[in-house]
């Protein structure tokens, strides 16, 4: 926690700076601000499901120093399932130290993690639907420790972290690390494969976590096609509770200003023992680029559950992001 607070004061004293970056040509530092948000509504049994949400909001700052080195603070405004609906929960998404020298990238502090931040920057649509891991459990987008990357070549690209395990909202410090390393390979243009694993240790009797992440994705500058398979073993640690699930998704670029995009998910579990949570789900719709900073994308999304008491979900979205 002391480096988080180091972290956040270095980042309040950088914003010092601001004014005098605005008289400079090349300003080094920069603002961030996001808001998603939607209006939802159900079909058939979910018809009373309807309504203006706001997803979540980041804040927050990032500056460049000399010779590669960087820092950031992010806030993350969001709901919470421990709190009323209507009520939002601000937590430190991001505060980081970052430095890069020709092919190495290290990074300490409130890191993202990078167990699928690869998969979300092909996916692109993060304000509509978060990756696969995020949704299910698979992983935090963000944890405290250490990352660091290095390019053995213009193709090949390996990196390893280690975190606390337990995400952004949770920074414990007493319970364990997650070791985690992957390797990205781009052998054609447009073509990129990935794979990782990671192994959150168990304490006091509890079993270790084991994820395994593979990719394979191509992209052209009119369309793009992804797909990963994820694999969780000991879910809440307990031996024999195990996730597998897939994601492929696509999307094409009919020109500047509009955007097309499927995408279908499936959850499973050994035994099924989590097959009340298992499911089928499909996503596809378009997005409306007006101008740099909104994005507007109206979209439909179906889901079919494994159990037999449970129906399929029908809904219809209009998932917008604003900001920078």
């Amino acid at each position: 926690m002391r480096l988080i607070y180091t972290i956040t004061a270095m980042l309040l004293l950088s914003g010092i700076d601001i004014n005098a970056q605005e008289n400079n040509k090349n300003p080094k530092g920069k603002a961030i601000v996001q808001i998603f948000t939607n209006f939802h509504s159900g079909f058939g049994a979910r018809n009373d499901d309807r309504g203006f949400d706001l997803d979540r909001s980041y804040l927050g700052y990032e500056y460049s120093f000399n010779k590669g080195l960087t820092i950031k603070g992010v806030m993350d405004i969001g709901q919470s399932s421990d709190v009323n609906d209507y009520q939002r929960i601000a937590y430190i998404k991001n505060a980081l130290i970052s430095w890069e020298h020709n092919r190495l990238t290290l990074n300490a502090g409130l890191i993202a993690t990078t167990q699928a931040s690869y998969q979300e920057n092909f996916w692109g649509y993060r304000y509509i639907y978060r990756t696969f891991q995020d949704i299910y459990g698979f992983g935090s987008s963000a944890d405290l420790g250490l990352s660091a990357a290095y390019r053995f070549t213009d193709w090949i690209e390996a990196d390893v972290i280690i975190v606390n395990g337990e995400g952004y909202k949770q920074l414990q410090v007493n319970d364990g690390l997650l070791y985690g390393i992957g390797t990205t390979i781009t052998p054609l243009k447009g073509v990129s494969l990935r794979l990782y694993a990671s192994l959150n240790e168990g304490t006091e009797g509890a079993k270790d976590i084991i994820n395994y992440a593979m990719f394979a994705g191509y992209r052209h500058k009119y369309f793009s096609f992804g797909l990963e398979y994820n694999i969780m073993r000991n879910n809440r640690r307990v031996e024999g509770q195990n996730l597998y699930g897939f994601s492929m998704y696509a999307s094409g670029t009919l020109n500047r200003w509009l955007d097309v995009y499927a995408r279908t998910d499936g959850l499973m579990s050994s035994d099924d023992w989590n097959e009340q949570n298992d499911e089928i789900s499909v996503l596809a719709g378009v997005q409306f680029k007006l101008g740099k900073y909104i994005k507007i994308a109206p979209n439909f999304r179906m889901s079919i559950p494994k159990a037999d008491n449970l129906e399929n979900s029908y809904y219809g979205y209009i998932s917008c992001s604003f900001g920078m």
